[in-house]
């Protein structure tokens, strides 16, 4: 399985309606303007990275439609649309199709009443790992499971830790076999034979990074995890994320990454 290794990306422009996206804390309210730097500075340094990117309009009807690796995710020989838990979101994976049909043959689908966000799936080298949240159901990993198998690709189904929004919120594989997480994550068994890196518990939201090829991304502000990660000889590169913290969100629902052939 492809962990790592992108050369294509499809992210979205914010809306101006973003501001009035999912959030739990109803009094950080995000600013737009902020939002449009942070998200053009993640999309300069994927380039950087060297993939190339689909830009795709803003949905105002959708807030959360920056967040694209929600209603879908994607592999190098196809892309499966999902069904995200939160009903503001739903018709963003009808907006996702047109996208995914210009780089892939193969598109496989969930049915409406199998809810899965793309923030509760995690790429390993052995397994798809789906989080059952309070927006990804039973049924929703059921089916993905299924899906998956269709295309050769293992899964395993956990339950994400009570009060926690996402799998990724806590998780990010930074190389086959390490693990960027929390303290809480990690007393939770559920990626037991991994070695982990802790995140010091005043920055617990800097283990929603990714790795794209050779860099490690993570939010700026997390200096602390910025400095372990650089001691353990990771290439870490930060990235501004004040705003779109607001909203509930890291940098890995900000965009969708495959190798294309």
């Amino acid at each position: 399985m492809h962990i790592f290794h992108f050369n294509r990306a499809i992210v979205r422009e914010p809306a101006h309606s973003v501001v009035d996206g999912l959030r739990s804390d109803q009094a950080a309210v995000p600013d737009y303007g902020g939002i449009v730097r942070e998200h053009a500075a993640y999309i300069a340094a994927l380039r950087a990275a060297g993939l190339a990117i689909d830009v795709l309009p803003p949905l105002e009807t959708y807030p959360d439609s920056m967040f694209v690796e929600d209603p879908a995710i994607v592999f190098p020989e196809a892309a499966i649309l999902l069904r995200p838990g939160a009903p503001s979101r739903l018709g963003e994976t009808d907006a996702m199709r047109g996208a995914l049909q210009r780089h892939f043959q193969t598109i496989l689908e969930l049915e409406s009443t199998q809810f899965v966000d793309g923030g509760d799936i995690l790429f390993t080298p052995d397994a798809v790992v789906i989080g059952l949240s309070t927006r990804t159901s039973a049924a929703g990993a059921e089916a993905l499971s299924a899906k998956l198998a269709s295309l050769g690709r293992a899964a395993r189904v956990v339950d994400v830790p009570q009060d926690m929004l996402h799998l990724k919120s806590s998780a990010a594989l930074l190389d086959e076999e390490t693990l960027l997480t929390s303290a809480r994550m990690k007393s939770s068994g559920l990626f037991a034979g991994f070695k982990t890196i802790l995140v010091p518990d005043d920055e617990s939201f800097a283990a929603n990074a990714i790795r794209i090829n050779d860099t490690v991304f993570i939010a700026d502000c997390y200096r602390r995890t910025l400095d372990l990660l650089t001691r353990e000889n990771f290439h870490v590169v930060p990235l501004p994320l004040t705003e779109v913290a607001k909203l509930d969100a890291g940098l890995s629902c900000m965009s969708l990454r495959w190798q294309a052939g």
